[in-house]
């Protein structure tokens, strides 16, 4: 088997995730560069994957300037640094695996997939749940006609109240100007597994949904900018800062809030950085709570509902048929096939959360996307970025049906961005 080299554009904890592949099989794939502004991130994936220091760049610019030296390119930075590298990338005659979503620009996503369909390399995105055993056993059930006909989905992200304060009140993605509107950067997963399962192209999307609770108006009386600086409501608050990150786990989330995990340094950071302030009087503005309804050129229906309003971080999915329904929980590993003759069917897994990734999603996307490369690019496999760009136009479709008040129309969407690329 041929071991493919490739290079990792940030150094952040996807790209780490993803290429932990790599040290769990050194004899399929071996990492050979990194391209990471931050020195102590680049620094620590340099020691970790054995890198010279030759090879270990601030900028993918640097990384890209001189002659071919991988196979392929994993693409692992913010949301609105995805384009130009991917699209260089592919200019270079690099394979890509690139992390969703693709680009918070719907035109930049149209001419990442028309890079991917005339150059003739493998262009996958890091759509993982495609992967995962749950959801592809519920295709493989839809297939084979287990419950009929497909009608009708009913799936929810729940996001979980402490996921969404880190992330999307106080972390990186807690702007849409600044990364995406929440549905592209935290649901552009289970769009496209509503895609996946559909089994055709959608045609209409119709969404609503707001920031209701982390404002200022929800804030406790007397709560300060920051959590240290006395908070009145300290011991009630689900979300003061020092009971989520000064604790003995310095695992994620908290080993996102500095580089340094001694207590001093996460103090510190509670005190000058981002994730020191008290949710109810940050900047962000991405919503809390969103359903989208979208309808299918087969008449499937679908409503999908992303809240933060959760306990558990978990994706729960209704499927309905003609003959039966199945009902599934992702972090439970469960799927109940329900017939309409009293026949029941119940499927568990083995555990393939924690550490492999998305339900065992991440480590069997990395597989497949080394097979796609040694095959040369022959076969483009189930996340080719021809096929993430219709799941990200719904995304941004339903960002605009929310904030406009209307439905849209798929087939008139898209069209309206192809007539901008031609005025461009």
């Amino acid at each position: 088997m041929k071991r493919v080299k490739v290079a990792l554009v940030g150094a952040g904890l996807r790209g780490i995730n993803y290429l932990e592949y790599a040290l769990q099989h050194p004899h399929e794939l071996e990492v050979v560069a990194v391209a990471e502004p931050v020195r102590e991130r680049r620094e620590s994936f340099q020691a970790r994957h054995g890198i010279p220091d030759e090879l270990c760049f601030e900028h993918w610019n640097e990384l890209f300037a001189g002659p071919k030296l991988a196979d392929a390119v994993l693409i692992c930075t913010q949301d609105k640094q995805h384009f130009e590298p991917t699209m260089k990338a592919l200019q270079l005659g690099y394979h890509v695996l690139l992390e969703k979503p693709m680009s918070p620009d719907p035109l930049e996503c149209i001419q990442m997939g028309e890079m991917a369909a005339k150059s003739g390399l493998v262009f996958s995105i890091c759509h993982v749940l495609r992967y995962a055993p749950f959801f592809s056993t519920l295709k493989d059930l839809l297939n084979r006609g287990a419950i009929g006909q497909l009608m009708s989905i009913q799936h929810n992200e729940n996001v979980g109240y402490w996921h969404q304060a880190h992330s999307f009140v106080r972390g990186n993605w807690r702007r849409k100007e600044d990364s995406s509107p929440m549905i592209l950067a935290k649901s552009c997963h289970d769009l496209d597994i509503l895609l996946w399962l559909a089994g055709a192209d959608c045609t209409q999307v119709a969404s609503f949904g707001s920031l209701s609770h982390f404002k200022a108006s929800e804030a406790p009386e007397g709560a300060p900018l920051r959590c240290l600086d006395g908070c009145p409501a300290a011991d009630q608050c689900l979300y003061y800062a020092p009971n989520l990150y000064l604790t003995d786990n310095t695992d994620w989330p908290t080993s996102a809030i500095s580089n340094d995990m001694s207590y001093e340094a996460r103090y510190k950071a509670l005190q000058e950085g981002p994730y020191g302030r008290c949710v109810y009087h940050c900047d962000n503005d991405v919503v809390d709570h969103q359903v989208v309804n979208l309808e299918f050129a087969n008449n499937v229906t679908a409503a999908f509902t992303m809240s933060a309003f959760t306990r558990d971080i978990s994706r729960t999915i209704k499927l309905m048929g003609t003959t039966g329904e199945i009902r599934g929980a992702m972090e439970k590993n469960e799927i109940e096939v329900i017939h309409f003759n009293g026949k029941v069917e119940r499927i568990s897994f083995e555990d393939m959360g924690g550490h492999v990734g998305h339900g065992g999603g991440d480590m069997k996307l990395v597989k497949d996307f080394l097979n796609l490369v040694r095959a040369d690019g022959k076969s483009q496999g189930l996340t080719s970025a021809n096929h993430s760009v219709q799941s990200h136009l719904m995304a941004f479709a339903a960002e605009e049906s929310r904030v406009e008040g209307r439905t849209i129309g798929m087939q008139e969407f898209a069209d309206s961005f192809v007539v901008q690329e031609q005025k461009k």
